[in-house]
């Protein structure tokens, strides 16, 4: 056995069981389907049921593909749509690091780019794709992983995500007005 198919392996049993256990908790832990749409909802996912639903699916399907190497760029491509929409709703706002509040996207932005690579290399020799005859990898497998991901991801943000808009600022008059009573109440307490 080649290296590069123990490091498919790897990756594709990390990456498999991450994304399985991520739709699984979608599912069935903490708020369930229920806590996932509302979840898909703060952050303006519509109709949000439909998205917790598809993106629960696509995660655990995804990593089942994965963990078997069966059909591996499509699963790749079914990972990078699902992370890439988690980057640009959720994560990317928040800036690189995953302990800034509100989550970083240094995670996802690591998942999007495991799953493309794990495409190019292929599942390996240890995998259903090789036993079946269907060991596709190289510049093929990016396309289909990067374009079916890419185009998923960017079909679900154009006609499902509608953001809250930003809060407006406060006019000028109403700062010197805060500051004002900010600084009479700070004065007071230090009296």
């Amino acid at each position: 056995m080649h290296p590069v198919d123990v490091a498919a392996l790897l990756l594709r049993l990390v990456l498999g069981g991450t994304m399985l256990a991520h739709g699984w908790n979608h599912a069935f832990g903490g708020g369930k389907i229920p806590g996932t749409t509302r979840w898909f909802a703060s952050i303006g996912m519509r109709p949000a049921w439909v998205h917790a639903y598809v993106a629960t699916l696509t995660e655990v399907g995804s990593g089942v593909l994965l963990l078997l190497g069966l059909l591996t760029p499509l699963a790749a491509a079914g990972v990078l749509g699902t992370m890439l929409v988690a980057l640009v709703t959720a994560h990317l706002k928040n800036g690189f690091f995953i302990f800034r509040p509100g989550q970083g996207y240094e995670y996802v932005l690591f998942i999007c780019v495991v799953a493309v690579a794990i495409a190019g290399t292929g599942a390996g020799w240890l995998s259903l794709d090789h036993a079946l005859g269907y060991p596709v990898s190289g510049w093929y497998s990016y396309a289909v992983a990067a374009g079916a991901g890419g185009i998923g991801a960017a079909l679900t943000l154009l006609t499902s995500w509608r953001p809250a808009p930003p809060a407006p600022a406060p006019a000028a008059s109403e700062q010197g007005s805060e500051q004002g009573s900010e600084q009479g109440s700070e004065s007071a307490a230090s009296a």
